[in-house]
């Protein structure tokens, strides 16, 4: 058994389309659906990558964080 996640999102038509990896093989396989309905984001997301399950959400600047973190020590 092995678990995919994915976020997508649902158009009008409600209709999804999932691409296996290439770990599961042709054949008849069982198939459970969980929908959770997710808030939408303010903030723009990184596009999936084949390294990370999802999303990862683009909050920060990292020099920015690493600023305020060193101005905090000045104080």
């Amino acid at each position: 058994m092995e678990t995919i996640r994915q976020v997508i999102e649902v158009k009008g038509d409600r209709k999804v389309e999932i691409t296996l990896p290439d770990s599961i093989q042709p054949g008849l396989v069982e198939m459970v659906v969980v929908v959770q309905s997710m808030p939408q984001p303010d903030f723009e997301t990184v596009p999936p990558s084949s390294s990370f399950f999802g999303f990862l959400p683009q909050r920060i600047d990292p020099l920015q964080f690493q600023q305020q973190v060193r101005d905090e020590w000045n104080q």
